[in-house]
């Protein structure tokens, strides 16, 4: 028998886990994955010479995928065409992600709107922006 005392040891942990439970229904997008941010799983980071951005999203064709780039805005966009279900076939959980998607990613002042380049490989969107050139770290000479 599963009991749980009526004062929990952790009464900011109860709280947590009792807001959860009540704003979960009002959730747009439940996820087995817990509280995501969407889809597909993005990965934003960045070095001193470019930002590097790795959208997750295996399954797509690269040519439905759409990446513009407007005032420091990256959008990247498609969709997940639903998979077939063969006849004479019951589906009880279908939890994979289907349709139309659309993630926005703010970027810094430093970047190059020239220098982007965007690949897709193994189910991985990687894009990558360049810095601007006045932006780099540069060795100063002592004289």
């Amino acid at each position: 028998m599963y009991y749980r005392s009526l004062f929990p040891r952790d009464l900011f942990a109860e709280l947590d886990r009792l807001q959860r439970g009540m704003q979960q229904p009002f959730d747009p997008n439940p996820n087995i994955r817990g509280l995501t941010r969407g889809f597909p799983a993005l990965n934003v980071g960045g070095t001193s010479q470019a930002v590097d951005i790795y959208a997750f999203a295996p399954g797509i064709d690269p040519a439905t995928l759409e990446v513009h780039l407007v005032k420091g805005m990256l959008t990247i966009a498609g969709e997940r065409k639903v998979d077939p279900v063969p006849d004479k076939a019951t589906l009880h959980i279908d939890e994979r992600f289907a349709g139309r998607f659309r993630r926005v990613v703010s970027l810094p002042d430093d970047v190059d709107p020239n220098a982007i380049e965007a690949k897709y490989r193994d189910g991985v969107l990687h894009v990558r922006i360049l810095r601007k050139e006045e932006a780099q770290p540069r060795r100063i000479t002592i004289q």
